[in-house]
């Protein structure tokens, strides 16, 4: 009986190690390499995590959004611009499928910010969230100055992956594949492939996973 109640508690203590295991903690990107670490609360670097700045911007409504619209929140961030043939319809329809998944969740938000604010107009972002069945409470298309756009790309959410190898400038053109996982507290947790309905799946598990913990 004792040897019975032994293998018991072995198989229990078994099973939960797989359940801890199977839900390992999202890691902190702090820097454009997008190298993991995995840091505890009561870790001295937990402060230093790398954070979003404050920023400004208008959306296809002609609304000011701003960090404090996602306060809170998680999101996740790209860059686009609304003439793009190729690469931007792709992660368009992707994106969608976040939408879709988190459709009336008011803790989770989009926001696409265009590489050409010369070109694409409040009036434009609405016309392409129309098209696009973009829902403009939970996804924000938005535009500002060039400047501004160009640094939180490269600099904060270090969605330009030449940046910082010689590669470009703060003012070169600015187009990635990259979407961005933002948690709430404005730290970066994940970087995806925007281009693959894959990738969303993994976000998709992801954002659930930052949304219970």
């Amino acid at each position: 009986m004792k040897n019975f109640m032994l293998i018991i508690v072995i198989l229990i203590g078994a099973c939960t190690s797989k359940k801890e295991k199977a839900e390992i903690d999202l890691p902190f990107y702090s820097e454009e390499t997008f190298t993991a670490e995995w840091i505890a609360e009561d870790d001295p670097r937990y402060g230093k995590i790398h954070t979003i700045s404050d920023f400004e911007f208008i959306n296809q409504e002609g609304k000011l959004i701003t960090n404090k619209t996602f306060d809170g929140k998680v999101y996740v961030a790209n860059f686009f611009f609304t003439l793009c043939p190729t690469v931007c319809p792709k992660m368009e329809a992707n994106l969608s499928l976040i939408q879709e998944e988190f459709q009336g969740n008011d803790q989770v938000g989009i926001l696409s910010h265009t590489v050409m604010p010369w070109a694409d107009s409040v009036a434009r972002l609405k016309v392409y969230a129309l098209q696009n069945d973009i829902n403009s409470d939970q996804w924000h298309l938005v535009t500002g100055e060039q400047e501004e756009i160009y640094k939180m790309g490269r600099l904060d959410y270090f969605a330009d992956e030449g940046f910082g190898k010689g590669v470009t400038d703060l003012d070169d053109f600015l187009h990635t594949e990259n979407i961005v996982l933002v948690d709430q507290k404005r730290r970066i947790r994940g970087i995806y492939n925007g281009t693959l309905k894959l990738e969303m799946r993994r976000m998709i598990e992801d954002i659930r996973y930052l949304l219970k913990n």
